[in-house]
């Protein structure tokens, strides 16, 4: 399997500080590279909280809860700290490799990840080790809310797969000829937010994008599902009741489970050159 891979630097989370930007019932997380290599959380009245130290690894994640990050290092190390406590829960990974990154479970009980085609599962304790199954899609995994698909895309950009993890297999998904960004799938699997490359001859390094053109594709079919907005968007993704948060023109719109716009965020200062992994409300 060819992978993308490139040289990045370490990851930091960012949840902005400014007040007027997001009323209180809203929790914004951000993603930017950082040479600090620190994964970072802003938790309002009690400030900035480091998380992890990733040794300037691009293979991070953070769990939902705002808690907890995982990590592949360079030498294959999956790591996992929550609060002091840092334990190694997966061995013999390919580190330094920026596309192949972990995902949290939605509840941030367990944390997903590859080993060659096959992506397993592990508890945050380093217990309950097993095997979803075996897919070509190992890129920017998703994992579904309701727990049971995973998505990614191939080290060579060119498909799209989904994982069952009830059956432990993969299908291909139509239409898709070039991606480079596999953000996050819908609550029951059925539509995933991706990324396309503008241009196939140069997909990027597999780096997670701080910004990216939505697109919402059926699964099923490969068609895609319009977002119903105008505007340049700028980022897009599933919260876990199937609401989704969607990046245009400087604010956060929440659309219902029906596409309706419910509500408007107005996205705080110094986070143009950062990615959205979460919102919640």
């Amino acid at each position: 399997m060819k992978v993308l891979a490139g040289a990045v630097l370490g990851a930091a989370l960012i949840v902005p500080q400014a007040a007027h930007a997001a009323p209180a019932q809203e929790k914004l997380v951000y993603f930017s590279y950082d040479k600090s290599g620190k994964v970072r959380a802003y938790e309002g009245d009690k400030g900035w909280r480091t998380l992890a130290d990733t040794g300037q690894t691009p293979q991070m994640a953070a769990a939902p809860d705002g808690t907890k990050a995982a990590w592949v290092t360079v030498g294959g190390a999956l790591k996992v700290k929550s609060g002091a406590e840092v334990t190694t829960v997966a061995t013999e990974l390919q580190g330094g490799t920026p596309c192949l990154t972990p995902v949290w479970s939605a509840d941030s009980k367990q944390v997903a990840y590859v080993k060659g085609e096959t992506i397993m599962a592990v508890r945050a304790d380093g217990t309950g080790r097993r095997t979803l199954g075996a897919s070509k899609g190992v890129c920017h995994l998703a994992w579904s809310a309701g727990g049971r698909y995973l998505a990614g895309y191939t080290g060579e950009a060119d498909a799209l797969y989904r994982l069952d993890v009830k059956t432990g297999k993969a299908a291909k998904v139509n239409g898709v000829k070039w991606i480079n960004h596999v953000q996050s799938l819908s609550p029951d699997g059925s539509r995933a937010i991706v990324g396309f490359p503008p241009n196939p001859d140069t997909p990027g390094d597999g780096s997670w994008p701080s910004r990216f053109r939505p697109v919402v594709l059926d699964v099923a079919t490969g068609k895609r599902v319009p977002i119903p907005l105008k505007g340049r968007l700028t980022g897009a993704l599933y919260l876990p009741d199937g609401r989704m948060a969607v990046r245009t023109g400087g604010e956060i719109v929440l659309l219902d489970r029906k596409g309706k716009e419910a509500f408007r965020v107005t996205e705080p200062s110094g986070t143009k050159g950062a990615a959205l992994l979460q919102f919640r409300r």
